[in-house]
């Protein structure tokens, strides 16, 4: 099949550009934002409540703890961008070693892993997208176009009793190896 990248149909005419390595010697392909996106800063009132609560040493109820979480919860910022692997690579998808230093983003997960049955599933096309958090003190935007992660292809192995023909088929998209 080859390895290449290609643009969602749902940003077709959005005037994306592909990814690429910006040096001759880069390992990552630069990933952009597909659009406008603002990723919330996970300093909220909920956030701060709990923080104070604990702080005093006051009780904190599962609410209080539900809703703080969900201010902690990571953004997915779209790329626009598919793509396509053989089928014994995967492509790990990292933060921009700028992004904690300039802006205070983090990828929650530490990497991204795209297998290569991810592409063209029923639920996304393949989308990828890059999960962030911001730990900055304000909300950030990030415009359309901006260099948010970078993508390296990398090859995997699997075990010699790895059972290849009793493996499920992918339905569905971000986060759903689990089938």
């Amino acid at each position: 099949m080859g390895r290449s990248f290609a643009i969602v149909k749902k940003y077709q005419n959005a005037d994306l550009k592909l990814p690429q390595r910006s040096t001759k010697y880069a390992a990552g392909y630069d990933f952009e934002a597909a659009e406008e996106f603002v990723v919330p800063s996970i300093w909220r009132h909920n956030v701060l409540k709990v923080l104070w609560s604990i702080w005093r040493q006051n009780r904190v109820t599962d609410t209080e703890y539900q809703r703080a979480h969900q201010d902690f919860k990571p953004v997915l910022v779209p790329t626009g961008i598919k793509v396509y692997l053989e089928e014994d690579e995967y492509l790990m998808v990292a933060n921009r070693s700028s992004n904690p230093l300039k802006r205070g983003l983090i990828l929650p997960n530490g990497v991204g892993i795209i297998d290569a049955d991810y592409v063209d599933n029923p639920s996304n096309e393949g989308e990828l997208f890059i999960q962030m958090t911001n730990f900055g003190l304000r909300d950030l935007i990030i415009k359309k176009g901006e260099r948010i992660g970078q993508g390296i292809f990398m090859k995997y192995l699997v075990t010699d009793q790895d059972d290849q023909d009793n493996k499920k088929v992918r339905q569905n998209g971000f986060g759903s190896t689990g089938v």
